[in-house]
């Protein structure tokens, strides 16, 4: 693995993360990826192979083992490790493609020319609903595979000794797991990292949903208070629509340019941050 370009990505996404982003990119590579690497699979690296039942019929200890493993538990946590954390790689892609934008503006129309963005990396317009989405998303994920490994394995919990009773065993035979406080131990502390994540991202997605409700609240009654002192102007729909959802907010003015300039203090009466 090229831990470089790793050390890259987890970079770019850290940047452009919140205070919350930042706590459960932390937990996810540490207590998550690098517990994975370093000790679960080698915890389940014999699963199959110390999976003993007390009979001699041939076919017996694999059909009785795919009836209890139908999934083995390092499969579904790679799975989940690589859903959870794509959709913050969408993130740094959309400020890329942002930064792309910002280039091409600039070639095609001069270092002098207004910008697209204020700030790419800033979480407006269409990159917040991107954050957002990634959010509900990577939660999603969690619970979803929380769910599965209840369904598997109830109360997450792998017994000592399993009965089995399925073809082509001629009875109902013991089966013994290989080292199973030490991998009740590991998928323990898997599903509580994983529930721990969860809460985070709740968290700030709540975070992003109150600063935003409280951004409209401020601009429409900046809104209001300029209406107050113009009472013979009036504000578009598309200006308002403007106010409330786009990357910049221009007070002051019944128009305000299509392209942010590069001294937008000049232009800008107040900008809601």
């Amino acid at each position: 693995m090229n831990w470089s370009i790793f050390e890259g990505l987890l970079s770019g996404v850290n940047k452009y993360s919140t205070a919350f982003g930042r706590i459960w990119l932390s937990l996810v590579f540490i207590f998550r990826v690098l517990v994975y690497l370093v000790t679960a699979e080698r915890v389940w690296s014999d699963d199959h192979k110390d999976f003993d039942c007390n009979t001699l019929q041939p076919g017996c200890s694999n059909v009785c083992f795919d009836e209890f493993f139908p999934v083995s538990h390092v499969r579904l946590w790679a799975l989940q490790l690589i859903l959870v954390t794509c959709p913050s790689l969408l993130v740094v892609m959309h400020v890329a493609y942002r930064e792309i934008q910002e280039k091409r503006h600039r070639e095609a129309h001069g270092e002098n020319s207004g910008r697209l963005y204020l700030n790419p990396g800033k979480k407006r317009g269409g990159l917040w609903w991107t954050y957002v989405c990634s959010l509900v998303f990577k939660a999603s994920v969690d619970i979803a595979f929380l769910y599965v490994f209840h369904s598997l394995y109830p109360k997450y919990i792998l017994p000592p000794v399993v009965k089995c009773h399925a073809d082509p065993c001629p009875h109902i035979v013991d089966c013994f797991i290989s080292k199973p406080s030490e991998k009740n131990i590991f998928t323990l502390f898997m599903v509580a990292t994983a529930a721990i994540c969860i809460l985070l991202n709740l968290v700030e997605l709540i975070y992003l949903v109150s600063k935003r409700c409280h951004e409209c609240l401020a601009a429409r009654k900046a809104r209001a208070m300029y209406t107050g002192h113009h009472p013979h102007g009036t504000t578009s729909s598309c200006k308002q629509d403007d106010l409330l959802s786009g990357d910049l907010i221009f007070l002051g003015s019944d128009s305000h340019p299509p392209l942010l300039p590069d001294r937008p203090r000049d232009h800008v009466k107040k900008t809601i941050l």
